[in-house]
């Protein structure tokens, strides 16, 4: 099977599994212990958040270690829902993930403005710098960059929009580290991330807060995370995920998402002359070089596309892996305009690392293929 869905979970690679078995086997204490090994087990806790504060530029005392990037956004929106004006009201983009749409709903209702995005899958940056300026918001939840289209949102810029206001900014991360590179997202106020998308375990994450800000915990026990995040450090997977992010980073400054890159856009021409009337979505704008989300034929549904490709030896998604098998429009793909109809017919075809341009020529010939036998079957 040739996975193209990465966006959904990377597999582990072998730096993460070697940092694992090493913890598990050498720092078998609680951080929170006073014995040797929990001094150990601390130590390396501290030298985890060390490098991850060095790669985004931030202090290693704004990290917070979480079960994933579920956990850390909805420990921001449970934050400031205890910290703002019961009458205040909070911006949150239109194509954010669920956990955090979702979660701002609940805590604050009414109260959540949904900042538009343009019919290319980008914030509306003249709309948010008008409405903050009108009636300045207590938060402001814009993603860096989308998990369904791969497109890149305005992340730096905004930040620094937010920063001239006095407004607290938070983007949800997941889906750019380990893809682009990390340095600078210590800018923003709130980040988060999770290590199952660039090649770490499941069940690591993190949140980057402000620099000595108070922050109410979602999970309330121990004093953890100095008080900020109750529950025992998970050391392994932290520091698996933290090997991961290493690797990724390494490649990244020697460049090798460059011809990625390439290989994507080679499938992207190819596609578009073969399946003439399929579309991608964000084609025109800045995308994550592994990403590609196409709109299918006028008839032809996702999840028959899905299924025929895995016969086919193709792991492949119709977007977002949170909404999977709920045959019904995409919010991010709403947002950008695409008619119901339109949007049930939507695929994301999501590279790794270790993809090779061998693999993106294989997708294509099966695609030609699959869209050849649904013709004559029609």
């Amino acid at each position: 099977m040739i996975y193209f869905d990465h966006n959904a979970t990377a597999p582990v690679i072998r730096e993460a599994r070697e940092a694992w078995l090493q913890a598990t086997e050498k720092l078998s204490g609680n951080p929170s212990s006073l014995h040797q090994p929990g001094t150990d087990a601390a130590m390396a806790l501290d030298d985890a958040r060390e490098k991850l504060a060095a790669m985004m530029a931030c202090d290693p005392s704004c990290i917070i270690w979480t079960s994933g990037a579920t956990e850390a956004n909805n420990t921001v929106l449970h934050h400031f829902a205890h910290n703002l004006d019961p009458a205040g009201h909070i911006f949150v983009s239109a194509i954010e993930h669920p956990c955090v749409e979702e979660s701002a709903r609940h805590y604050f209702g009414g109260r959540v403005k949904t900042i538009p995005v343009t019919g290319e899958g980008v914030v509306d940056l003249d709309w948010l710098t008008k409405e903050i300026a009108r009636e300045p918001p207590g938060l402001v939840a814009v993603m860096a960059a989308n998990n369904e289209t791969g497109v890149l949102q305005p992340w730096r810029e905004i930040s620094t929009l937010c920063r001239a206001y006095d407004l607290p900014y938070f983007t949800d991360a997941v889906q750019f580290l380990g893809k682009l590179p990390t340095r600078g997202l210590g800018d923003c106020d709130y980040v988060s991330g999770a290590a199952h998308k660039f090649g770490g375990p499941r069940g690591a994450g993190f949140l980057k807060i402000p620099r000595r800000s108070r922050l109410t915990p979602l999970l309330r026990g121990g004093k953890q995370e100095a008080g900020r995040r109750a529950g025992t450090e998970n050391l392994p997977v932290i520091a698996a995920m933290l090997a991961a992010l290493e690797v990724r980073e390494q490649q990244l400054a020697r460049g090798e998402h460059h011809p990625r890159q390439a290989w994507r856009d080679h499938f992207e021409t190819q596609f578009l002359r073969a399946i003439p009337a399929a579309t991608i979505l964000g084609l025109n704008q800045p995308r994550l070089w592994n990403t590609v989300s196409a709109l299918m034929p006028e008839g032809d549904r996702k999840s028959q596309w899905v299924m025929r490709l895995n016969q086919a030896g193709f792991a492949v998604s119709t977007g977002s892996a949170c909404t999977a098998g709920k045959d019904e429009p995409s919010r991010v793909l709403a947002a950008m305009g695409c008619p119901s109809a339109h949007a049930l017919r939507a695929l994301r075809f999501s590279a790794g690392w270790e993809t090779t341009a061998a693999d993106w020529g294989a997708l294509f010939r099966a695609m030609v293929q699959v869209y050849s036998e649904g013709r004559r079957q029609k």
